[in-house]
């Protein structure tokens, strides 16, 4: 088993983050985007959509998306309970990881990818009217997210889940695609603190 890992990117992190809050290690394969690595033909022939990570069993399947990766370790490995335990918990868990991934995370990446200059031969074309159009989603997420976060530790609820570990993620990337936390989200920022100092926020 091995993991095709994309370092500073931010899908490859969430898989190493949930990866550190089990206590997993397996081998890391790094893959170098800057250099177009993903692009290769080596790669191309694990994920044919020449994206990270990508994690190959030892029987040759072949797991290319970050939350797939994660529920496959889940199930190898209960606990700690990642993806919530019960029925409610596990909905609730569930509807704030894709709430957080495509209003929040979705929203900052294509900031980056269309306006970054690092991003110019591997987002062709870039548009950056597309960023601009998302910079007030990204405000208005976490303005909703504050909200919730008034009257609870984390996001889907009283326990750290997979959703913290896109919200981490998310939140951590909007500098390099230089935006800021608006100074008005306090509970946000209690919770960004809170998450960033577990151990497993440095993987």
């Amino acid at each position: 088993m091995k993991l095709y890992d994309g370092g500073r990117a931010p899908n490859p992190r969430r898989v190493r983050v949930f990866l550190a809050e089990k206590g997993i290690s397996i081998p890391l394969e790094p893959v170098d985007i800057g250099a177009m690595q993903h692009k290769s033909e080596a790669f191309t022939a694990v994920n044919p959509l020449q994206r990270l990570p990508a994690l190959v069993l030892d029987d040759g399947t072949i797991f290319t998306e970050s939350i797939a990766i994660c529920r496959y370790f889940e199930a190898l490995q209960p606990e700690p309970a990642l993806f919530g335990r019960g029925a409610k918990e596990i909905a609730l868990v569930e509807m704030w990881q894709r709430r957080v991934e495509l209003n929040l995370m979705a929203a900052i990446q294509a900031v980056f990818r269309h306006l970054h200059p690092s991003m110019k031969e591997l987002e062709k074309p870039q548009v950056p009217a597309w960023a601009e159009a998302n910079k007030p989603r990204v405000d208005a997420f976490l303005a909703l997210l504050d909200r919730e976060l008034a009257d609870r530790p984390f996001i889907a609820g009283e326990t750290y889940s997979v959703a913290d570990i896109t919200g981490l993620v998310a939140v951590d990337f909007m500098k390099p695609a230089k935006l800021a936390l608006p100074p008005e989200c306090a509970n946000v920022a209690r919770w960004h603190a809170d998450v960033s100092s577990r151990p497993s926020a440095k993987a």
